[in-house]
């Protein structure tokens, strides 16, 4: 079976995460799926934003949470990569895309392709989040028992174990990733920013890690989300998930060591920042592990 890759917020390698034109790269390099995260506007519509603030990645400042929709399109979320957009990728205005825009354009994809979104938690909007994004995708036609969408297969991903909980009674467990990541400082602080003044922002991420551990250690959740630094601190019970029929999504996997090593685990589903670079070293360890 050929290896699965995952275009880690579009092909963002190349060209700015989650714009236009890097899911339209994404899909020329022949990505067998794609990642993204979402964020709710303050007129409660999934947008596609990696962080909780737009400061990093677009002209403006400011929470996500506190910006409608069409004044997220007034920013610039591409110059910032400092690389010129193709013809056919869309202007800078166009570059911003909601949830809806990227289904519009898996909508015209002409082969099986993978959607895999991250809830962003814990966030403002609590599992509103969660009951927007289904509701678009119902909307559309998506069905939970399949988690189809014309070509589209949808699975859904958090770091968050009542995430994972919530949609484990919508859809099936093999739909369902538990993301996965030790607990360390930068996690702390992100997690101190969000949360009122005076939580353990430590004790909470260590609770929740655990947590999501069991819900994939019994199988409630079908898929594994590890990061490459969870992948080299736990091989054995990576390799423990496997025997035991999990699938892994590991992520987020840009160099042919850190395939190498995640390849020998079992895991066989990759999210990266550069899908063609990826395929070329996937391709190689796939064949190999036919011929053994």
């Amino acid at each position: 079976m050929r290896s699965l890759i995952y275009a880690h917020r579009g092909s963002s390698g190349e060209y700015a995460e989650h714009t236009r034109a890097a899911y339209l790269q994404a899909l020329a390099d022949g990505a067998d799926g794609l990642e993204c995260d979402v964020h709710l506007s303050s007129d409660r519509q999934a947008v596609l934003i990696h962080d909780s603030t737009v400061d990093r990645t677009s002209s403006g400042t400011g929470a996500v949470a506190g910006i409608t929709l069409d004044q997220l399109r007034l920013l610039d979320f591409s110059a910032w990569k400092g690389v010129v957009l193709p013809e056919g990728f869309g202007t800078e205005a166009e570059q911003l895309l909601s949830l809806s825009d990227l289904l519009d354009l898996l909508a015209v994809v002409e082969r099986e392709i993978g959607l895999a979104i991250e809830f962003k938690q814990p966030g403002p909007f609590g599992l509103e989040l969660e009951d927007t994004v289904l509701a678009l995708l119902r909307s559309r036609g998506w069905d939970p028992e399949t988690s189809r969408l014309g070509s589209v297969t949808v699975s859904f991903m958090s770091f968050s174990p009542e995430s994972v909980q919530y949609l484990l009674e919508i859809v099936p467990a093999g739909f369902v990733c538990q993301l996965l990541s030790d607990v360390d400082d930068a996690a702390v602080a992100e997690a101190e920013a969000l949360l009122p003044a005076g939580s353990d922002a430590a004790g909470m991420l260590h609770g929740a890690l655990a947590a999501g551990e069991q819900l994939v250690s019994d199988g409630s959740a079908g898929i594994a989300g590890p990061g490459v630094e969870y992948l080299r601190a736990h091989p054995e019970r990576i390799a423990a998930w496997v025997d035991a029929g999990r699938t892994v999504r590991a992520w987020t996997v840009d160099t042919e060591a850190e395939a190498t090593a995640a390849f020998a685990l079992g895991v066989r589903e990759f999210t990266t920042n550069y899908p063609a670079r990826l395929r070329e070293v996937l391709s190689r360890l796939d064949a190999g592990a036919q011929l053994t």
